[in-house]
C-alpha cells in the first residue's frame, strides 16, 4: 500500500494583491541589497553580460550578424535563471545569515535540489522556441535570405514591406512570448529557491500572482524591459548593473507578493 506521504501533493502557497507602491518599495530595497553587497552583484551581473557579449561575437565570426538583435531580446529570457544566487544573497541579508561565495553559488543547487534541473530545462526550451520562431518568419516573410552584413539586414527590414511585416509579426510573437515567460517566472524561481515546492506549484503561484495583481505587475514588467534594452545598448555592459538590482528586487517582489509558509 503507498504511504499517504507519497502522494500527498505540495501546498499551494497564498498570494497577497500588491500595489504599484509594493512595485517602487522593492525596487529600493532590491538597489539596497546591491549596495550592501555589491561584489555578487557585480559576479553575477557581469557573467550575465559576458554572455549577452560572447553570444553577438559568435553570431558576427560565423557572418550571422542580423541574429544579434532576436538573439540579444531572446538572451533576456534567460536572467531570471542566472539571477538565483542574487536572490540568495537576498535572503541571507534579509535572514541574517552570513554572506559566503560557498553558500551563495551552491544555494540554487543545495535547496531546489533536483527542481533546478527542470527551471534550467524549461528556460532553454523556451529561449530555444524563441530563436526557431525567428528563423521561421525570416523564411516567410523574408524567403530565407542570407544577410552578410548587418547594414544590409537593417537596410532589407526597414525599407521593404516585407521587412515590416517580418518586424510587426516578430515583435507581436514575442511580445506574446514574453509576457507568457514573464508570468511563469516573476516569482518562480525565488519561491522554489525558499520553499520545499515543485516546479509546477511554483509556476501556478507565479502565474497566480500576474493575474492577482495585474497592473502593477504589468508595470513591473515594463520596467524590467526598459532597463534590460538600455542595458543592452552599451554591448551590453550596463546589465552588470542592472541584472542585480532587478535580481535583488524580485527576491522583495516576491517577499511581497507571496504569504509567509504557515
Amino acid at each position: 500500500m503507498t504511504d499517504a506521504s507519497e502522494t500527498t501533493p505540495y501546498r499551494m502557497p497564498t498570494v497577497r494583491m500588491l500595489g504599484t507602491e509594493d512595485i517602487r518599495a522593492a525596487l529600493l530595497a532590491g538597489a539596497e541589497d546591491f549596495r550592501r553587497a555589491p561584489q555578487y552583484g557585480l559576479f553575477f551581473g557581469g557573467l550575465y553580460a559576458a554572455g549577452g557579449i560572447l553570444l553577438v561575437l559568435a553570431v558576427t565570426s560565423l557572418h550571422m550578424p542580423w541574429l544579434a538583435y532576436p538573439l540579444a531580446a531572446g538572451f533576456a529570457l534567460l536572467g531570471p535563471f542566472v539571477a538565483v544566487g542574487l536572490y540568495e544573497v537576498s535572503r541571507r541579508l534579509e535572514t541574517g545569515l552570513p554572506l559566503g561565495w560557498g553558500p551563495v553559488l551552491g544555494a540554487a543547487y543545495a535547496q531546489s535540489g533536483k527542481q533546478l534541473a527542470g527551471m534550467a530545462f524549461i528556460t532553454l526550451f523556451i529561449f530555444l522556441i524563441w530563436m526557431y520562431q525567428v528563423r521561421l518568419l525570416m523564411a516567410l516573410f523574408l524567403g530565407g535570405q542570407s544577410f552578410t552584413t548587418l547594414p544590409g539586414f537593417i537596410t532589407v527590414v526597414f525599407t521593404t514591406f516585407d521587412g515590416w511585416m517580418f518586424l510587426a509579426v516578430g515583435h507581436v510573437i514575442g511580445a506574446a512570448l514574453s509576457i507568457f515567460v514573464f508570468s511563469l517566472t516573476v516569482v518562480w524561481f525565488p519561491l522554489l529557491l525558499d520553499r520545499d515546492t515543485d516546479v509546477v506549484t511554483a509556476m501556478i503561484t507565479s502565474v497566480k500572482t500576474v493575474v492577482t495583481s495585474p497592473v502593477p505587475m504589468i508595470g513591473w514588467a515594463v520596467i524590467v524591459v526598459a532597463a534590460l534594452i538600455l542595458s543592452a545598448v552599451p554591448i551590453f555592459l550596463g546589465l552588470a548593473i542592472t541584472l542585480p538590482i532587478l535580481g535583488h528586487t524580485t527576491w522583495h517582489l516576491y517577499r511581497r507578493a507571496v504569504a509567509p509558509d504557515a
